[in-house]
């Protein structure tokens, strides 16, 4: 349980984050000039984003909205089960960057499930992102590693009635 806790608790952060900086760009940078940060390593311009990242598929607004919800419906029916530190940090920040795109494809214009994600960090000359698209990209990174070192993502069952459960 303690492993979920964690998931939940860096999913909540992570989404929390997203939203509230979201929320102060939507104000501070949307309709702005865009202004410039540390010398000019980071740009801060307002970019509505119905794509993926890097404006993938602008028109699969719905596709990603879709996706996104089999993404948290899935990491939410593992969170329980989970039992490395790597995993629940790794599926915590995936969810939370997930669900921080998904409330803005839901909540934000042109309407429910159509939106646009409000993206606004630019960093030399790369894309501009969010704090969302970071969440998912370094949950993606920890998982890989987890991954690659052979790091289960449930617990190994060897009694009867746990192993039945797992095999179904």
């Amino acid at each position: 349980m303690r492993r979920a806790y964690l998931l939940w608790t860096v999913a909540a952060a992570g989404f929390a984050v997203d939203q509230i900086t979201k929320a102060i760009a939507a104000v501070v940078v949307e309709g702005h000039e865009p202004r410039d940060a540390l010398g000019g390593a980071v740009t801060f311009t307002a970019f509505r984003n119905s794509g993926a990242a890097g404006s993938f598929a602008p028109r699969a607004t719905l596709l990603f909205t879709l996706v996104a919800i089999v993404a948290l419906v899935a990491i939410a029916r593992v969170a329980g089960s989970i039992r490395s530190t790597g995993w629940a940090v790794g599926l915590g920040l995936i969810f939370a960057g997930a669900g921080g795109n998904l409330a803005d494809r839901l909540f934000r214009t042109p309407g429910f499930g159509r939106g646009a994600v409000l993206d606004f960090i630019q960093i030399g000359d790369s894309g501009i992102f969010n704090l969302a698209d970071q969440c998912i990209t370094a949950g993606a990174a920890i998982v890989l590693i987890q991954s690659f070192r052979g790091v289960p993502l449930r617990a190994a069952v060897t009694s009867g009635v746990g192993k039945q459960a797992l095999e179904r």
